[in-house]
């Protein structure tokens, strides 16, 4: 079964509009970034208990926190960056998440071993409290291209992964090669887009990202989830995830409507690859068609 999730604070920086907008398309899983302009790390304990109430009262589930951590210069006094990745691990805990998005450094291209201690260092901490860190690769970060990720695979245990095609062809990394290497690595997806000559963000399957060929190789038997990261439109907040302009192909009206428009893109493609949905998620046609 594939289910969906989404970073709902694309849709609507109120966690009452980011409810609307996932029971509006269907989707139960939210991978949390911020609500009201706060960032998730941001979060008190108490703040985070009231968000997990509302949530559970909407039936939606926090399936990942998608916290920026290790979106921080390699320099940094590591000691007391880990008392950020423990509170985030905390609300984690407090929000019912089980994963935890993160990065792996600024300004490190050249200082792997340090990359490699201070990911392990932030491991420990996770596995004190019993969540998972995984790895996105993202522009600029060391983890950037399909060698150094496979190179912190190599040197770093305990640590899992999401693949987003995007970030990868933003780094001329082509799908068809970082696919064949990382997909059966990945502990789940960001579904997000991009026209490889030009920058653009679209759509799923309107870009490089071979979208359908992620979906296609999905074993159908697995439980998987696709995180929706539209970007589709600037939204609240987008400044402090990204210091870079944001280029999209197609002009939406709101952030509902780039968000409702993503959701229904990748709709389509699991269509064609022959799910559809039931109570909970997306099942293969048991012809396969």
């Amino acid at each position: 079964m594939i289910r969906l999730c989404a970073f709902s604070d694309e849709a609507n920086p109120t966690l009452e509009g980011q409810i609307k907008a996932m029971k509006r398309n269907g989707i139960g899983l939210t991978e949390l970034r911020s609500v009201a302009g706060k960032n998730v790390k941001d979060l008190t304990l108490e703040e985070a208990a009231q968000i997990k109430a509302e949530l559970d009262a909407a039936g939606i589930a926090v399936w990942s926190v998608g916290s920026p951590l290790g979106k921080v210069d390699i320099m940094v006094d590591i000691d007391e960056y880990l008392k950020v990745v423990a509170h985030v691990c905390e609300l984690a805990g407090v929000l019912g998440a089980k994963r935890i998005r993160m990065f792996s450094f600024f300004n490190a291209y050249d200082q792997p071993e340090k990359v490699y201690e201070y990911l392990r260092r932030m491991i420990e901490v996770a596995d004190r409290y019993g969540v998972k860190l995984c790895h996105e690769n993202e522009k600029d970060i060391y983890g950037d291209t399909l060698e150094r990720v496979l190179l912190i695979m190599q040197n770093v245990q305990g640590l899992y992964y999401v693949y987003d095609p995007a970030n990868f062809l933003q780094v001329e990394q082509p799908a068809a090669e970082t696919l064949k290497a990382l997909h059966g690595k990945t502990e789940y997806f960001h579904i997000k887009d991009v026209i490889a000559s030009t920058g653009e963000i679209v759509p799923a399957g309107h870009g490089d990202g071979m979208i359908d060929t992620l979906i296609s190789m999905v074993d159908p038997e697995q439980d998987m989830v696709l995180t929706l990261e539209p970007h589709l439109k600037v939204f609240a907040g987008y400044a402090q995830i990204d210091h870079q302009e944001m280029k999209n192909k197609y002009t939406f009206a709101s952030n509902d409507e780039a968000f409702d428009a993503a959701a229904n893109a990748l709709k389509e493609i699991l269509n064609k690859n022959g799910y559809v949905y039931t109570k909970g998620g997306f099942e293969k046609n048991a012809s396969g068609t």
